[in-house]
């Protein structure tokens, strides 16, 4: 990993000087001032201690119906641990998130709608516990069931693997 070195440079030109006869004298551009340094960045292969990555949390999308081979297809995606919303993952993923209705009629993760629920089928510790309006939204649906845009995936310090079954309505 490249490492940044800082030097300080002058940033005063050089003094000129001309001969009279036998007679030397300097002439400087700025008399009477002290050079000004500043410190300038420059790439280095030498090897320095790394910051640590931010931990990261693997998702697995587990599609609503199974495949003509009788499996359920699976997306996956990384994200940064506490850093996005599942909602917004899945969207940038471009991982199927509404059933046909939810893509007319979602509230754009406002949490008024209802129409991103997923079922969180492994790593449930690994995201933010139920937020009052899935409370509200959720409360006769199983436990499993959470709502994509109220839900944190990590928490900046946590690492590991969270399996979401999308459309878990459509399940059969």
């Amino acid at each position: 990993m490249a490492a940044l070195n800082f030097t300080a440079i002058s940033l005063r030109p050089p003094e000129k000087s001309y001969v009279t006869g036998n007679h030397r004298n300097p002439i400087s551009f700025l008399p009477g001032r002290r050079p000004m340094k500043i410190a300038a960045a420059a790439n280095s292969v030498e090897s320095s201690p790394t910051v640590p990555e931010k931990p990261e949390i693997e998702l697995e999308f587990i599609g609503e119906k199974p495949g003509s081979d009788g499996s359920f297809p699976v997306e996956r995606a990384k994200a940064v641990s506490g850093e996005k919303l599942l909602r917004n993952i899945m969207l940038d993923n471009k991982i199927e998130l509404y059933a046909p209705y939810g893509k007319l009629m979602n509230c754009g993760g406002g949490g008024s709608c209802g129409t991103c629920i997923v079922e969180i089928i492994d790593g449930k510790d690994l995201l933010n516990e139920r937020t009052n309006t899935e409370l509200r939204y959720l409360k006769k649906k199983p436990e499993s069931w959470r709502l994509a845009c109220q839900t944190i995936v990590g928490n900046k310090e946590n690492s590991g693997k969270v399996v979401v079954q999308r459309l878990p309505q459509w399940k059969k």
